[in-house]
């Protein structure tokens, strides 16, 4: 009799890991490096989780300055104000002195404290002199303050604006480049500039080398992910660095070469200017003519038949 084979159980394979969704994980996405280039992870920018710069537009500090003036001189004015109610309520035996006295007290709670912050919350970061110098606190994610916040740039204020004259609050915003006082530090607040000067768009021309060219040039349409990013580079060249915006320039002429006949003997930004220059014209001439086709149909995409009764 022969011996009896043992037989050992079949290791088990490795099961995929999946998600809770029920799908593979996939490994993160990663940058290119014409998508790096377009910001960076300064003081002035806000890097989303999808790697997206944002772009903060601090309020400047001398917009600062004039904004908190005008803040704490309305303040002060109804401070006074209501001063002036506890004096004239003493004299007249109304109150006696040590009621007048802590109604002073509570008169400065209520107007250094209390009605910043209550103005700040109702008002989702505006003030009076937010308003005259167009700025908006918000929090350092772009998103709007509450109660929290407001507070706490009121109770900080008390001793970086009223205790020294603004001096440390002066002092604090020079440190850093988005002229942050304390109170936005502790509070993780920021002044947003909310009048920002808008950036004129760049209306690309055919470059005067490649004007014969272009006479006899066979464009074919781009594909629309491809046409979005030619027209984002042409906008944003400027503000590019000499080495990035050749290396972004040369990306995008390989990936466009294969709708361009024939192709011209020129430097790649050159190409793409004249390219998206082309197929905005024709596209513009297409359109012309699509327009008057149907201004010839009107008529009868409008009209009813001779004789048939209309309802």
């Amino acid at each position: 009799m022969s011996d009896p084979t043992t037989h050992q159980p079949p290791t088990p394979r490795p099961r995929p890991r999946r998600t809770r969704a029920g799908r593979s994980p996939r490994s993160a996405p990663t940058l290119r490096a014409d998508q790096v280039d377009f910001f960076d992870s300064a003081d002035d920018q806000l890097v989303t989780g999808e790697a997206v710069g944002l772009d903060r537009r601090p309020t400047g500090f001398v917009l600062r300055v004039a904004g908190a003036l005008i803040d704490y001189l309305t303040y002060v004015v109804v401070l006074v104000g209501l001063v002036l109610l506890v004096v004239s309520l003493n004299d007249r035996g109304a109150v006696d002195d040590a009621t007048a006295q802590a109604l002073m007290v509570a008169s400065i709670v209520v107007c250094l404290i209390g009605l910043p912050t209550v103005v700040e919350t109702a008002s989702h970061g505006r003030s009076l002199g937010k308003l005259a110098t167009g700025a908006r606190i918000v929090r350092t994610d772009g998103g709007a303050i509450g109660l929290r916040h407001a507070l706490t740039r009121s109770l900080v204020g008390m001793l970086e604006i009223v205790m020294t004259t603004g001096g440390l609050a002066v002092v604090v915003a020079l440190l850093n480049r988005s002229s942050r006082r304390l109170g936005d530090l502790m509070a993780g607040t920021y002044s947003r500039n909310e009048r920002a000067p808008r950036m004129g768009r760049v209306v690309v021309q055919v470059p005067p080398h490649l004007v014969g060219w272009a006479g006899v040039a066979d464009v074919a349409r781009l594909p629309d992910p491809l046409a979005r990013r030619v027209s984002s580079f042409l906008q944003q060249a400027p503000a590019l660095r000499p080495d990035s915006r050749r290396r972004i320039a040369e990306s995008l002429a390989d990936e466009l070469s294969p709708f361009v006949t024939p192709l011209p003997a020129t430097d790649p930004e050159s190409l793409l200017a004249a390219v998206s220059a082309l197929r905005r014209e024709r596209e513009g001439v297409a359109l012309g003519r699509e327009a008057a086709l149907l201004d010839r149909l009107e008529p009868a995409l409008t009209g009813t038949v001779h004789g048939f009764p209309r309802r």
